[in-house]
């Protein structure tokens, strides 16, 4: 089952979005689930979804230049009804973004707006999108026809011409495929499955098959219980296995995992891969998350803040809140909102209010100028009154 097909179209997108359900490297079929085989897959896919599932969402309008938090519609909370939350919803609409390039759910429920009020999830490979003349005409699922306007198609990694996102794990096959080969020839070998564990060769004449199975007959029951095994001169044995700590695939299967997290834009040294001439410690880990914010993560953080805009109303828009991936280390956070209080930035209540705690008691303040003399207590700023626009509504 293809995932993209054409009618009337003289030029198939087949070289494009490659046909289901398998792609070959070698001996190795490569298809969405088996790449999950791969560690450097999985990573990527946890990691990416992991982190974007997580982030708050908060929905929000602007009310005269100043942008006003506003209230979430269900679907913002639990976007597929009762037993999936947004979490979850987002998790997995964001494995399968980072998978194939797209996710697909079936519109079961619509508000008094006529919005999606409930998106439940289909799987990826029970989807095929049909266009005809250019235009996009029906979405099958497992085998049964869809119009468009009852479905959510959530895209990624989009060509021009093309009605469905560009699939990671069909362009990294050969990549996948060499990993998974590696892992697959490493089973066989320690497995005894692709050459003998051993060789054991008669130097002083030629036996026939039928002493050479006695002979191995007597050496595996002598070795299976560790006892030993006598023989004459006329005998050398050679461990088979012991060549393999020098075999090349070892290290190719170690650099091959940089390859697969260039597919997936995940950075290496975050899931742990082989980088040379890099170091990441804990005095800089919070510009490499900035970085991997701003490098890998952004654009598909803004690409699902304008699909999300889409279930409410405008001028209302979707926003993701990634500054729990910016969270410093407790002397450089103090010193942060010490110097935005000192420069006016900040009032000490909201600074209170931002590492969670309860504003100032009078008991607090009078404290303070004990302490400090007076006049010295953090007063809090007083609130500054957001304009209201005639007409406009919350």
């Amino acid at each position: 089952m293809s995932l993209f097909s054409r009618r009337g179209a003289t030029q198939s997108a087949d070289q494009l979005i490659p046909s289901r359900p398998v792609q070959r490297a070698g001996k190795v079929s490569v298809t969405p689930d088996t790449a999950l085989r791969n560690s450097a897959v999985w990573a990527c896919l946890r990691l990416r979804a992991n982190l974007i599932s997580t982030m708050p969402v908060d929905l929000y309008r602007r009310v005269g230049g100043i942008q006003v938090e506003v209230p979430k519609p269900p679907v913002l909370i639990s976007p597929g009804g009762d037993e999936v939350d947004m979490v979850q919803w987002l998790f997995s609409t964001q494995w399968d973004l980072d998978r194939s390039g797209n996710s697909f759910g079936i519109i079961t429920a619509r508000d008094g707006l006529g919005f999606p009020a409930r998106i439940e999830l289909v799987p990826v490979a029970d989807v095929t999108v049909r266009v005809r003349k250019g235009q996009l005409e029906k979405y099958l699922i497992a085998g049964e026809k869809f119009d468009p306007t009852v479905i959510w198609h959530e895209k990624q990694y989009t060509m021009s011409g093309l009605h469905v996102g560009l699939s990671p794990v069909a362009f990294a096959a050969w990549a996948i495929g060499e990993y998974l080969s590696i892992q697959e020839f490493a089973l066989d070998w320690f497995a005894n499955g692709a050459v003998p564990s051993a060789h054991l060769k008669n130097t002083e004449k030629i036996i026939d098959r039928e002493a050479a199975e006695e002979t191995k007959r007597r050496f595996k029951a002598a070795t299976t219980n560790q006892d030993l095994f006598v023989t004459g001169k006329d005998w050398d044995y050679k461990m088979i296995q012991a060549d393999a700590a020098g075999s090349d695939w070892i290290e190719a299967k170690r650099f091959g995992i940089g390859d697969i997290a260039r597919f997936f834009d995940c950075p290496g040294d975050l899931i742990d891969a082989a980088v040379s001439g890099s170091s990441v410690t804990y005095a800089n880990m919070t510009q490499r998350n900035l970085q991997f914010l701003i490098m890998s993560l952004g654009p598909a953080i803004i690409r699902r803040e304008n699909a999300l805009s889409r279930l409410t109303s405008r001028p209302r828009f979707v926003k993701l809140n990634s500054d729990a991936l910016l969270r410093m280390d407790p002397m450089a956070r103090a010193q942060m909102l010490a110097g935005q209080i000192t420069s006016r930035q900040l009032a000490p209540s909201e600074a209170r209010e931002i590492e969670n705690r309860p504003p100032f008691t009078e008991s607090q303040l009078a404290e303070f100028d004990r302490l400090f003399g007076k006049g010295t207590s953090p007063t809090p700023q007083p609130a500054t009154p957001v304009p209201a626009t005639p007409g406009a509504t919350p």
